[in-house]
């Protein structure tokens, strides 16, 4: 599936020996394979990388993997989420369902069911991302990075499409103004002035209306 070379997978699991092999067994299906050592780290990866799925064992120190799912789906409800464990409990199944996981596989892992899993989960996305509607008529396709209005283009700048994208593969969920400074200006130094400034030039293609604000927070698309 070719597709699936578009795709980016974070792999969250503390022991480094089960970590660097599943990277190994994925590293040829997609695109890129993004590592963490535990919960914490995954997050601040998640927030840096956006990857499309992440798969991630239960049982890790500084935070485990059901923490790190709640925390993720906060900031992206739509990532699929593979949880791996050697737990079989009734009570890490059920708090596995509250936290929106996905998919939970016990340990020992057969990697033909976890590639597999990974692969379902991932055409689903592939589907997902092929348009992304929302607002008045509006629909952005995250494979060709085109928003489109009523089936007309909109002509982006570089950094007006990396803002629109940012919003969308987190929509319904408030991007913080931090987040936009990193994945919109790359980290350079840009005051919040500037930001809504160049938010208001963006809202002028697009509606007033389509782009929401929280103030003193960030900004966000809904549904």
């Amino acid at each position: 599936m070719s597709e699936l070379k578009n795709l980016k997978v974070m792999i969250v699991e503390d022991e480094k020996n089960i970590r660097d092999s599943m990277a190994e067994a994925l590293e040829s299906s997609f695109g890129e394979i993004i590592t963490a050592q535990h919960g914490s780290e995954g997050v601040k990866k998640f927030k840096k990388y956006t990857p499309h799925i992440v798969v991630t064992d239960i049982s890790m120190p500084i935070m485990d993997g059901l923490d790190m799912t709640k925390a993720i789906k906060e900031i992206s409800s739509s990532t699929p989420i593979i949880v791996l464990s050697a737990f079989s409990e009734k009570e890490k199944l059920l708090k596995a369902i509250d936290v929106g996981v996905d998919k939970y596989l016990l340990k020992p892992i057969d990697m033909d069911e976890l590639l597999a899993s990974i692969a379902e989960l991932a055409k689903r996305k592939i589907n997902a991302l092929n348009d992304v509607e929302f607002g008045d008529g509006f629909k952005f396709n995250l494979s060709t990075k085109a928003l489109y209005k009523n089936d007309e283009m909109i002509a982006l700048t570089k950094k007006e499409l990396a803002f629109v994208m940012l919003l969308v593969e987190r929509i319904g969920t408030l991007v913080l103004h931090e987040d936009i400074k990193k994945h919109v200006w790359l980290g350079e130094h840009v005051n919040d002035t500037a930001i809504r400034t160049f938010v208001k030039r963006v809202r002028d293609k697009i509606g007033n209306e389509t782009i929401k604000n929280v103030p003193g927070l960030g900004y966000k698309i809904e549904f």
